[in-house]
């Protein structure tokens, strides 16, 4: 079955950076889209960064652009997150999200049928 396991998570000050690691498994990787999402307590999940594993559109939350990357390693089956000059306000618990063979990515978290188990990322000030 399908399964992703994110990794990476942590407590830094702001101003830091932290990359988060999704591997997945049970699937086509490279005919996917898989986003990152996040919840922080007493809000809404939100999207932060999605791509197409195989291949051109990505696309990212106004909030963290110029800040975060998303990339993908096609022969890990992995997804990564990386988060520079971290704000307080990314605090929340980020979640790894994959839409099987769809090729044009969005936010709209019920596109994404299979999500991992969340790790938590804390940034003090």
């Amino acid at each position: 079955q399908v399964q992703l396991v994110e990794s990476g998570g942590g407590s830094v000050q702001a101003g830091g950076a932290l990359r988060l690691s999704c591997t997945a498994s049970g699937y086509t990787y490279d005919n996917a889209c898989m986003g990152w999402f996040r919840q922080a307590p007493g809000k809404e999940r939100e999207g932060v960064a999605a791509l197409y594993t195989g291949g051109g559109s990505t696309v990212y939350a106004d909030s963290v652009k110029g800040r975060f990357t998303i990339s993908t390693d096609n022969a890990k089956n992995t997804v990564y997150l990386q988060m520079n000059n971290l704000k307080p306000e990314d605090t929340a618990m980020y979640y790894c999200a994959a839409a099987l063979s769809r090729w044009l990515c969005t936010f709209q978290s019920d596109q994404y049928k299979h999500w991992g188990q969340g790790t938590q990322v804390t940034v003090s000030s």
